[in-house]
């Protein structure tokens, strides 16, 4: 919350309290005829809301904060307890005297205390209440906003925590992909240096993409295709002619739709290095296609997993994935992936997004 939303906040909670005492103070004119309102009459009803207004302070601004939210209670009830009774009991003894006053001015009628016992109890006993609600009322909002300002701490440290997760494996997903590609590309100078030079031209192109935009939590999915479409390209150089990729691509002309960067990139990673055989045909066929409040991409490619000696990599890529998923996409995204009965391995990742 900004200095300005703090403000506004405040000038609400001050007028909130404004309307509420005065509401308070002036709701005993709601109930006397115009003949019966003076100035004394007034001040002597407006000496409950007074006090209540005493005991609900003290309880917002100090008894709460100080006793009950550091867990010494037993103070809060004793301070609590001690304050009502004695305010009561100085209010009742303040409508004593204003009662005798009026009886000495001959606007009412002297009632002796023993005719009508239960009457001076049944007051007492409303005073006490009505202190009592006061100061229910002061803790009970103390407590919510304070727990409110804790659970807005708990979020804001969840946010920071996912931000700084997600950092990491955005920053793991980087040289992640440049060992890949790195690797790569030595294998291509070692054949064919002019392939090699296109190649590195092109990574330049991504390097591109992935020092800038990498950097915001989401970017346009038409530069997150063109990165696609590159490394595809990088990837392409140095395969043999047994080997078939396409690439399909079907999104809404002017396309703004945003995307997570790079969340995409190590499924088509893992169809080069699984989806590839040196002495069989093989075949990967990705395509990505977004509307309708949801982004597909879908890689098919043939089967052709590595023996338990190549653990290069290690499922570093994947295990990101779905970090990544569950971190930017939580509850937003659908991922089925396996091997079909014609030995065909499918990864498909859905994104969900508001249209």
């Amino acid at each position: 919350m900004n200095e300005m939303e703090i403000k506004r906040h405040t000038r609400y909670y001050v007028l909130l309290h404004i309307v509420v005492w005065a509401a308070l103070f002036f709701s005993p004119l709601l109930f006397v005829g115009n003949e019966q309102i003076s100035i004394g009459r007034f001040i002597r009803n407006s000496v409950v809301p007074l006090v209540s207004c005493v005991v609900f302070y003290l309880n917002y601004f100090f008894l709460a904060p100080q006793y009950l939210q550091k867990d010494r209670r037993r103070r809060f009830w004793i301070s609590n307890i001690l304050m009502i009774l004695v305010l009561s009991s100085a209010m009742h003894a303040w409508f004593e005297y204003s009662f005798e006053q009026d009886v000495k001015a001959g606007l009412v009628k002297k009632r002796h205390a023993k005719e009508h016992p239960e009457r001076r109890m049944f007051f007492m006993l409303r005073d006490i209440m009505n202190l009592a609600i006061a100061a229910t009322t002061a803790t009970a909002i103390v407590i919510s906003r304070k727990w409110n300002e804790a659970e807005e701490a708990r979020k804001e440290a969840e946010t920071a925590r996912t931000e700084a997760e997600l950092n990491n494996l955005r920053n793991q997903v980087n040289p992640h992909f440049l060992l890949n590609t790195l690797n790569n590309i030595y294998a291509l100078t070692a054949f064919n240096k002019e392939k090699a030079q296109a190649a590195i031209l092109e990574l330049s192109n991504m390097l591109r993409h992935m020092l800038y935009d990498n950097q915001q939590p989401y970017v346009p999915l038409t530069d997150e295709i063109k990165f696609m479409h590159n490394y595809i390209a990088l990837m392409k150089i140095r395969l043999a002619d047994n080997v078939k990729v396409t690439e399909v691509t079907d999104i809404p002309d002017n396309c703004d739709i945003q995307v997570a960067p790079l969340i995409f990139i190590s499924l088509i990673e893992n169809a080069f290095k699984h989806g590839i055989s040196p002495s069989e045909d093989s075949f990967i066929n990705i395509s990505t296609s977004a509307g309708d409040g949801k982004i597909t991409c879908r890689i098919e490619n043939s089967n052709h997993p590595k023996t338990q000696s190549d653990r290069s990599g290690h499922g570093i890529g994947l295990q990101q994935v779905e970090k990544r998923l569950n971190l930017s996409y939580k509850g937003k995204h659908e991922w089925t992936r396996g091997v079909t009965a014609d030995n065909t391995y499918v990864s498909e990742i859905t994104l969900f997004y508001d249209a």
